[in-house]
């Protein structure tokens, strides 16, 4: 099944799977042999923690390939009407507070709240697809709704 991902987060997860696999397991390995040479391996912290590694390894190698195999790039460009899609960073204002906030709309495998890429299916996201700057969108948190206004879209 196909999942909707900007480039930049599509670059991300193939350099981080190009890390594990040509850097990071290769030297993991070599270490589990080393430490497998020294002996007594129920004993050896090195070789325990090294396997242990090598496999956390794989199961995220794993999981990035299935990420980047199911892949569907979406290129960033702002369309004719000035509406909001998925790759648009857009700044809201609440009306309530004042306080503004940035957000980025990402695909559900690149979201990191953190750094404000939230993903389209979100409450926030789904609020926010198909508006225009000007525009005002209600969002169902738990402490109730909040109004925020677009301030500003941009791709």
């Amino acid at each position: 099944m196909k999942h909707l991902i900007s480039k930049e987060g599509f670059e991300k997860f193939k350099a981080e799977w190009e890390q594990l696999k040509y850097v990071e397991r290769p030297a993991m390995i070599n270490q589990v042999q080393a430490a497998a040479a020294e002996g007594d391996r129920s004993e050896n912290a090195a070789y325990t923690y090294g396997r242990m590694r090598v496999r956390e390894i794989d199961r995220r190698l794993r999981e990035l390939d299935r990420i980047l195999d199911g892949a569907k790039i979406v290129e960033n460009a702002a369309p004719e009407d000035g509406s909001i899609k998925f790759g648009a960073t857009v700044k809201l204002k609440d009306i309530k507070s004042k306080r503004e906030r940035v957000y980025s709309i990402v695909g559900e495998k690149e979201i990191d709240p953190l750094q404000g890429k939230i993903s389209m299916k979100s409450p926030v996201g789904e609020a926010l697809l198909g508006k225009k700057q000007g525009e005002q969108v209600q969002v169902q948190a738990p402490k109730g709704v909040i109004t925020y206004e677009v301030m500003e879209v941009t791709y």
